[in-house]
């Protein structure tokens, strides 16, 4: 063999040796962001479920007071109008039936209203609105004033996304019945060519956010951190702005881009 054939067998081989590198360099990393994805997706899916059995949790810890409060309420009601019915007085018969009738009525509205807050598919078939605007009623019934403001037509997401942002806003919803010392709860929904925002507001005592914030690796701060972490799943940025009685602003905004 020449030295010109030698040269240009030694070339081959190290042009083959580059090439098998090459390919196994990028098959190795191909395989590690396939696992990565099926990591994400496993994690993406544990806190799906996790949400949605944070989501129950909150409404039966609500179901239960609101059968304490309201519904055993008006039923005791409705069965001391029927303990006290005179068959001789037409006139108040009447009235006490009535009363009994339309006691015993709301309550079971209000059982069948809870009976479908406890369903996290719900959210998923009647939307992110209308699931927020039965969350708020709930809030109503403890003398809360809340409402719910749309400006425009609010888009449809994947209801893996309205689900994980139900439970952002519930969770907010909850520290403010908790901690914040609020009469007032307003949830604004502004809905851009690019940007779904998102405003949970509260007229209560507030707090020095920039202190929380700080204090996130807490366990006090624990819930803060979770709202964060999944926002950002979903790809949402989420803020918290709050000053000493100055009430607390949530801030969500989805990139409509990304759905």
């Amino acid at each position: 063999m020449s030295e010109g054939q030698r040269e240009i067998f030694y070339l081959v081989i190290a042009v083959t040796a580059f090439m098998l590198l090459t390919v196994i360099i990028y098959n190795k990393r191909k395989r590690k962001i396939l696992l990565e994805k099926e990591l994400l997706k496993k994690t993406y899916e544990q806190e799906l479920l996790r949400t949605k059995l944070e989501i129950q949790e909150q409404t039966l810890q609500t179901i239960s007071e609101e059968i304490h409060d309201n519904i055993g309420q008006a039923l005791s009601l409705a069965k001391l109008k029927l303990n006290t019915l005179d068959y001789l007085d037409q006139d108040k018969l009447r009235s006490k039936t009535t009363d009994a009738k339309e006691l015993v009525s709301k309550a079971i509205q209000d059982l069948r209203d809870l009976s479908r807050s406890l369903n996290t598919d719900a959210i998923a078939s009647q939307g992110l609105v209308s699931a927020l605007e039965q969350e708020l009623e709930m809030y109503r019934r403890t003398d809360f004033k809340a409402e719910l403001l749309a400006d425009g037509p609010v888009p449809r997401l994947e209801p893996q996304k309205e689900l994980i942002i139900f439970r952002i806003i519930q969770e907010s919803l909850n520290n403010i019945s908790k901690h914040a010392d609020a009469g007032q709860i307003r949830v604004i929904i502004k809905a851009g060519k690019e940007n779904l925002e998102i405003r949970v507001e509260d007229n209560g005592k507030g707090f020095d956010a920039g202190l929380v914030q700080r204090r996130t690796e807490n366990t006090k701060s624990l819930g803060l951190r979770n709202m964060a972490n999944r926002a950002a799943m979903i790809g949402a940025d989420f803020r918290l702005c709050s000053e000493p009685g100055k009430g607390t602003i949530v801030i969500l905004t989805l990139p409509l881009n990304k759905n």
